[in-house]
């Protein structure tokens, strides 16, 4: 089953106090909800002003849901996800967001089950 839609800025704001995947296009961020009499994901997308204009913002945000559609399996239930792009989103290939969105979804995914790996570990001190 796919993710149903977060509308609630209140939602938004609750999703922000969690954990997070800095990437170089999205940020991912996750939490668990605490009705659990829900047992679906709900996913939330944001894109801000700085992007663009309304046509350029709709346009990512149209094509960040075309790609978390084709990665349906990797939502655990009952958690909240947001997706925030940044300017780069829009003139990416399709295929290099969807990777990017996996990643950083897996590795949300994994921090919430426990496993160890959370970040991106390839920044090396010179």
């Amino acid at each position: 089953m796919s993710p149903i839609r977060l509308k609630k800025r209140s939602d938004f704001v609750a999703t922000a106090k969690a954990q997070r995947y800095y990437g170089k296009y999205i940020v991912v961020e996750s939490r668990e909800r605490k009705e659990s009499e829900f047992d679906y994901a709900r996913l939330g997308f944001t894109v801000t002003k700085k992007a663009g204009n309304a046509v350029v913002r709709n346009r990512i945000k149209r094509r960040l849901r075309a790609a978390t559609e084709l990665l349906e399996g990797i939502f655990l239930p009952n958690r909240d996800y947001v997706i925030i792009a940044r300017t780069q989103c829009a003139h990416m290939p399709f295929d290099d967001l969807k990777s990017h969105i996996e990643e950083g979804l897996t590795l949300v995914v994994n921090a919430a089950i426990g496993k160890k790996r959370y970040r991106k570990q390839n920044h090396k001190k010179k």
